[in-house]
């Protein structure tokens, strides 16, 4: 290892995966792994420690802080690594909270070896890298703002999704009962539907939230 290596944290739950990733970055010059997570929370205090320059972060890791949150606490903190999120879900409902927290890039774990190493590199040069599908649909949003479901609007729809009632979507986002009905009454008008089936089926469908 030498002080011009790009250093990483690979963080992911699932050994294996960690393994393979180590495995081919390592046959890279000049990318050296020098911590693995195995928790989110794990990731956030490794990152702090001052020697990583890319942390490669999945979204999931089952109980505990997801990815997402985990890049917000990495790169809220001064002269933070990168964070590249290297995970298997595309859809809006991942790609944009993972973005807004900070994310300078996104990748879909079935990239070529190639392309994720040149997104830790690009990545580590400050600049952004997205998976060709991610990238399509932020640039469908920005051509078409007044039908793209907002934040708020996609975190009603995935509990939706999960099969909870209008009642318990508005107890776990904090809202009322009526916010949240007016938020569907958007959803249903922006998708071009009149059922909250009907809904989740097309969201899915569109990419906007995970199937």
């Amino acid at each position: 290892m030498t002080d011009a290596d790009i250093h990483l944290l690979v963080a992911d739950d699932h050994p294996v995966v960690r393994a393979g990733l180590r495995a081919v970055l390592e046959t890279e010059p000049g990318l050296q792994v020098v911590a693995e997570a195995a928790t989110a929370e794990e990731a956030v205090a490794r990152a702090a420690a001052g020697d990583i320059d890319v942390v490669l972060m999945d979204l999931q890791f089952g109980r505990g802080m997801n990815g997402a949150e985990a890049t917000a606490a990495i790169t809220a903190r001064p002269g933070a690594p990168r964070v590249l999120i290297v995970t298997t879900y595309d859809s809006d409902a991942d790609t944009l909270p993972a973005i807004e927290a900070g994310a300078i890039g996104y990748l879909l774990k079935d990239a070529p070896p190639e392309d994720l190493a040149a997104a830790v590199r690009t990545a580590a040069q400050g600049r952004t890298t997205l998976a060709p599908a991610v990238a399509d649909r932020l640039m469908s949003r920005l051509r078409a703002p007044a039908t793209a479901l907002t934040r708020r609007e996609t975190d009603v729809l995935v509990l939706v999704a999960e099969g909870l009632s209008n009642r318990a979507v508005a107890q776990r986002l904090h809202l009322t009962e009526g916010t949240v009905k007016s938020h569907l009454a958007r959803i249903y008008a922006k998708l071009g539907v009149d059922s909250r089936t009907a809904a989740v089926a097309t969201a899915a469908n569109l990419g906007l939230i995970r199937r």
